[in-house]
């Protein structure tokens, strides 16, 4: 099947496709005569699994790991439930960061929410001086690697 084709059976667009080829996450194409691109059962497979894992919250880096391992018939079950472990594990990490984060949103509303006008701008202008708390910055940091 030629790019299109495959970038609408797998719901992805023919950017992407040739992203995930030049990232190594989709074996190269075979070319026809016409210079035309054609895929396999297998790329679609393949392109599923992408999808698949990207989905359950796995990286394109963390998938890229995988992919040869899966290729050389060296990634079983235990492989697996590893990493499905390791990405529950990330996630319970996330889930505690973000709820930390929800507290302190919630002491600062409650905070708002008791004083008088002219003592908020003074907070307002404390914290644009100062930034957000340092549970807040880490958080944010983690955000933006």
């Amino acid at each position: 099947m030629k790019i299109g084709e495959l970038a609408q059976v797998a719901g992805v667009s023919v950017d992407t496709l040739r992203y995930y080829e030049k990232q190594g996450l989709l074996q190269a194409s075979v070319r026809m005569s016409n210079g035309y691109r054609r895929y396999s059962a297998e790329h679609l497979a393949r392109l599923r699994f992408v999808r698949s894992a990207q989905a359950l919250g796995f990286t394109l880096a963390q998938i890229q790991e995988i992919l040869p391992q899966m290729a050389q018939g060296q990634f079983g079950r235990n492989e697996i439930e590893q990493r499905i472990a390791s990405k529950m594990q990330e996630i319970d990490a996330q889930i505690l960061a973000l709820q930390q984060l929800k507290e302190q949103l919630q002491q600062t509303f409650a905070q708002l929410t008791c004083k008088p006008e002219s003592k908020l701008a003074v907070d307002a202008a404390t914290l644009a001086e100062h930034g957000p708390p340092k549970r807040v910055r880490r958080l944010q940091d983690k955000e933006t690697k």
